[in-house]
């Protein structure tokens, strides 16, 4: 069980959420602990590069940049240069729709 498990949940049941991450990987878009409301995919496929999305790369939740797009596979990395890797649709859950202070 992960830090995003719970919020995952949720946004499988089709519900928006909102929460706090920390960290430093993504400064310059999200500050650490600032308000980050996700909303629910419902198609992957209108998902755009630079896009930040909650995801899961090799077992870990990330809320992290799509880097690139190749046919239905999304490469995800930090804004800090780090690539994370490829995943398909089904490891996506949400797409970051508000950053608050």
């Amino acid at each position: 069980m992960g830090w995003a498990t719970a919020y995952i949940a949720k946004l499988r049941e089709g519900e928006t959420v909102s929460f706090r991450p920390r960290g430093n990987s993504m400064i310059g878009k999200i500050e650490s602990g600032q308000l980050c409301t996700v909303q629910p995919l419902n198609d992957c496929s209108l998902l755009q590069v630079g896009e930040i999305v909650l995801c899961k790369v090799r077992g870990k939740e990330y809320l992290h940049l799509i880097k690139a797009i190749q046919g239905g596979r999304f490469q995800i990395g930090n804004n800090r240069g780090l690539i994370n890797g490829w995943i398909g649709a089904s490891s996506i859950f949400g797409r970051l729709i508000r950053v608050e202070p």
